[in-house]
């Protein structure tokens, strides 16, 4: 169980490398084109993984939740995207609707 939570984060992190590099990919950049195309195929492979020990129902949660907040979070610290109340209210209701999934399956 252990190998699909690292396998889980590992996939987190491929996806958030490949959603970062869209914006350039879409400049033209070959190497941004290959870190999306990369990020991609091995955030879903380590899914693949993921799924045969954990619910689907809680991974891609944790999976879709962690990356849109890390992204989001990202985007203000270092993209220069605006930060207001809303956005980290929402941010908060994405942690808080992964963290109610999670605790639902784990029986």
């Amino acid at each position: 169980m252990f190998v699909a939570w690292i396998a889980l984060a590992v996939a987190i992190a491929s996806e958030i490398v490949a959603t970062l590099s869209l914006k350039a990919a879409g400049g033209g950049s070959v190497g941004a084109v290959a870190l999306v195309v990369i990020g991609y195929v091995a955030s879903f492979a380590l899914m693949l993984v993921v799924l045969r020990r954990i619910e689907v129902s809680v991974a891609y949660a944790i999976w879709a939740g962690a990356g849109t907040a890390a992204i989001a979070v990202i985007g203000v610290a270092f993209l220069g995207e605006q930060a207001d109340v809303l956005k980290f209210a929402s941010i908060a209701l994405v942690i808080a609707g992964v963290v109610g999934l999670n605790l639902g399956g784990a029986h």
